[in-house]
């Protein structure tokens, strides 16, 4: 399977939490609550990129097979998703020598009205569940230079003030944080339940970015420590902060 790193940015377990294997081109997905389709994957990658602004509202994406291949999904599966979202309108479908697949300009407006808090919530303990372990199992083992770079996030996340530049480097901040504690599978891992919650959330208020980057702060100083307790406790306080 192509590593969805690709045009879908620089870039799903530990838990008791009920999951079921997809398998695709390549290796199997193992997803919470019930797994996740090919059409769910697009659906979510798509959602992610947005968040992370790498497209942004009135972007064309690219064609469905270009798609395909970076997911390494079908690319019929790829066009049926993407109908999809122009039906719930996320997306445009624009026809003509300059047509073909826009990010709708009324993106957040739709998001919004497609909050699901009980399936958000579900997602979230799992994301929580995920970081926990990996913060449990790298503790004291992560060397200095794979935090240097969660450290430069997380002192522009205190120095920015448009909210969503805030959104976006939150998000990267635990993409990053899941490849420096798991490595590059487990960042894909990672986006594929942040791509979920994308489409399940509005963005995050700028007041809560805040206090979720005092945890990340926190974090960061106890794994630099070594300090396994403390730093599973500010993994638990952010997710705290994002409930309040």
């Amino acid at each position: 399977m192509v590593n969805a790193a690709g045009k879908f940015g620089p870039y799903n377990q530990p838990g008791p939490v009920p999951t079921t294997s997809i398998t695709g081109v390549g290796h199997a997905r193992m997803l919470p609550l019930g797994g996740q389709s090919g059409s769910d994957l697009v659906r979510s990658r798509i959602a992610l990129r947005v968040r992370l602004r790498s497209v942004r509202p009135g972007d064309r994406l690219p064609d469905a097979g270009v798609l395909a291949e970076e997911l390494g999904i079908g690319e019929i599966t790829v066009r049926r998703a993407l109908e999809g979202m122009c039906q719930d309108g996320l997306l445009d479908r624009r026809r003509g020598r300059a047509g073909g697949t826009f990010v709708a300009q009324g993106w957040d407006t739709v998001v919004a009205l497609m909050h699901d808090a009980e399936e958000a919530a579900s997602l979230d303990a799992f994301h929580l569940l995920l970081e926990c372990g990996l913060v449990a199992h790298g503790s004291g083992e992560v060397p200095e230079e794979r935090l240097d770079g969660l450290r430069a996030l997380a002192e522009e996340m205190e120095l920015a003030d448009d909210p969503a530049r805030m959104a976006e480097l939150e998000t990267r901040f635990h993409l990053d944080l899941a490849e420096a504690l798991g490595g590059a599978g487990i960042r894909e891992f990672a986006a594929d339940l942040l791509g979920r919650l994308c489409l399940l959330l509005p963005a995050p208020q700028p007041e809560v970015v805040r206090a979720q980057n005092r945890c990340h702060i926190e974090l960061l100083a106890e794994l630099a420590r070594g300090a396994t307790d403390p730093a599973v406790q500010a993994v638990k306080a952010h997710q705290s902060s994002w409930r309040r």
